[in-house]
């Protein structure tokens, strides 16, 4: 691995990598990820553990807020939102910066060794409040050029709180009367591998995380913690109760 640094002020960073290649299908298009195992290589064995398992596959994206981020990984649905079965937390890898077009992990507040299975894409550059808070939010791939199209869809499309919703419309939000099913969700179909060489996508240019002291934020992988959970500050499924109570869960 190459770094590169430009500046005496550390105004800039990167680092040249190589990736493993990973394809999500979701039901409003395709996402391509390049993910950073010379970088992040706990977080990715992680995630591409849960692939293995098909862990992901009918999962669905339970949060998306404007300018900010896109989150799934977390819950599928049926007729009511339901957790996936999650693996011990994963140590937190604050390397690199969440800027936009990154993939990261969430994970509990005050807890920066708590990341399970939810992640989340970087809709912005969020680098000024996500590479420092809670120890950093852990950035493990980035998304293709042509990727940032489907999540342009996804974000684009109507919201009730932070859940985006297909053919639901703004009024409906609030109404008693109307039923969720699976279809009504985005809904990740499968993830599959498409490249386990991880020098595969040779030339990336992650940029370095420089706003967190990696000796401040390292921590033994012995105190990580096997909490379930997966939510950080600004994570919280309170968008998802409040739906829960003004809209009927389909029944199958």
């Amino acid at each position: 691995m190459k770094k590169c640094l430009i500046g005496s002020l550390l105004a800039f960073s990167c680092f040249t990598s190589q990736a493993t290649i990973v394809e999500m299908q979701t039901s409003h298009g395709v996402i391509e990820l390049n993910l950073f195992d010379q970088q992040a290589p706990n977080t990715v064995a992680n995630f591409l553990s849960y692939i293995e398992d098909d862990a992901y596959n009918q999962t669905v994206i339970h949060r998306s807020v404007s300018d900010f981020v896109i989150q799934g990984g977390g819950f599928t649905f049926t007729d009511e939102l339901v957790p996936i079965t999650t693996k011990p937390a994963v140590v937190n890898e604050p390397v690199l910066s969440n800027v936009k077009g990154t993939i990261a992990m969430a994970k509990l507040a005050n807890d920066e060794n708590s990341a399970t299975s939810q992640w989340f894409f970087n809709m912005v550059d969020n680098s000024e409040a996500l590479d420092t808070q809670n120890g950093g939010f852990t950035v493990f791939g980035q998304i293709t050029a042509q990727s940032q199209a489907t999540l342009d869809n996804i974000a684009g499309l109507v919201h009730c709180g932070d859940i985006p919703l297909v053919d639901i419309t703004s009024e409906q939000c609030s109404s008693s009367d109307v039923a969720l099913s699976s279809a009504n969700f985005v809904t990740i179909n499968s993830v599959v591998v498409l490249d386990d060489d991880p020098l595969s996508s040779a030339n990336l240019n992650p940029t370095a995380n420089t706003l967190i002291s990696q000796d401040d934020s390292s921590v033994e992988a012995g105190s990580s913690s096997s909490s379930g959970g997966s939510m950080g500050v600004g994570f919280c499924l309170i968008a998802l109760l409040g739906v829960g109570k003004r809209l009927k869960r389909a029944k199958y």
